[in-house]
């Protein structure tokens, strides 16, 4: 899983969301107003993403086999999409729905408890409040100097950017509903309900779309960050070896691919060459823990060959990076 502060943000959530969404269906019921629908279809949505990403933590704990010699890391990332998929279509596309239903056939709150979705919308901003401050000190962890849009956008462990999402969206979709209903309560006109079920339904949609892009990228497998590449670069050369070209890849959040071809002397014996990848590979797993699985290929050192294929790789490894 993710480490252990994504796991608390995961929990924290789930418990959070499966309370809200009782409480929010219990609204519907005495109140029929769609906005308290929309929003409890939304907690009931978010409560399945954060099973689905312990799910997705616990299988990528399995060990590697013949059929997966690099481990079963991406589920991590496959888990994390479907969670993307179920938010668009479970709570953006019935938001939706349910607004234009209610906007073909406008009413007020009904019943003696007009109060009920007022207490409790204000009630889950509260609970969601708590649940995204600790997503919040929790990515802080390891969010570094990173701007929060930078961190949602290059993060390698998908589930803190997705609790982060998920509760901001919820947290918007609950003023929103609280402005809907506070102004059907006020009027007396269900379209204000209506109009804050469609934004509850906007919203949802719009961070599907951003977690399913920014979830595909780490599917399709994406390198290290830049300061690793370098770290990586630089532990390789501490003794003088060249780099002729090096390739990273995520094989999960926690798990990385080198690959790279370093240049050895045309009067180096087998021992020696041996002796430079082990002491070139420890040095690597020094600078940067997560390089777990490293291929170093040797090769001749010449000049014109490694201008030729630094500069191919220079332009293509900062783009990944």
């Amino acid at each position: 899983m993710a480490a252990n502060g994504g796991t608390k943000a995961i929990v924290a959530a789930l418990a959070a969301n499966l309370t809200i969404a009782v409480l929010k269906f219990v609204a519907f019921i005495l109140t029929l107003s769609s906005s308290m629908l929309a929003e409890a279809i939304h907690s009931v949505a978010d409560s399945g993403n954060q099973l689905l990403l312990l799910i997705g933590g616990k299988r990528a704990r399995k060990e590697a086999s013949a059929e997966h010699p690099f481990g079963y890391g991406r589920e991590r990332y496959i888990y994390a999409f479907i969670v993307s998929i179920v938010l668009f279509s479970v709570g953006g596309l019935f938001a939706l729905y349910e607004a234009w239903g209610k906007l073909q056939h406008p009413h007020g709150i009904e019943g003696d408890f007009w109060w009920v979705p007022l207490a409790v919308l204000i009630g889950a901003i509260v609970a969601e409040s708590f649940s995204f401050r600790t997503a919040i000190l929790e990515s802080n962890h390891i969010r570094g100097k990173q701007g929060w849009v930078s961190f949602v956008r290059t993060a390698k462990q998908p589930e803190l950017p997705v609790i982060l999402l998920e509760d901001l969206g919820a947290l918007l979709g609950l003023a929103f509903a609280l402005v809907g209903v506070g102004l059907t309560l006020i009027t007396g006109n269900g379209i204000w309900d209506a109009l804050g079920t469609g934004m509850i339904g906007l919203l949802l949609v719009a961070i599907a779309v951003v977690l399913a892009v920014e979830t595909k990228s780490l599917l399709l497998g994406e390198s290290a960050t830049r300061g690793d590449v370098a770290k990586i670069s630089q532990a390789i050369e501490a003794d003088g070896t060249r780099v002729i070209h090096l390739k990273t890849l995520h094989l999960g959040p926690e798990e990385l691919l080198v690959a790279a071809k370093i240049a050895i002397g045309a009067s180096d014996t087998g021992r020696d060459i041996a002796a430079a990848i082990d002491s070139a590979e420890s040095r690597i797993r020094r600078a940067v823990p997560i390089a777990r699985v490293i291929y170093l290929e040797p090769d001749l050192q010449r000049t014109e060959a490694f201008s030729r294929d630094h500069a191919a790789d220079a332009k293509p490894q900062d783009a990944q990076a």
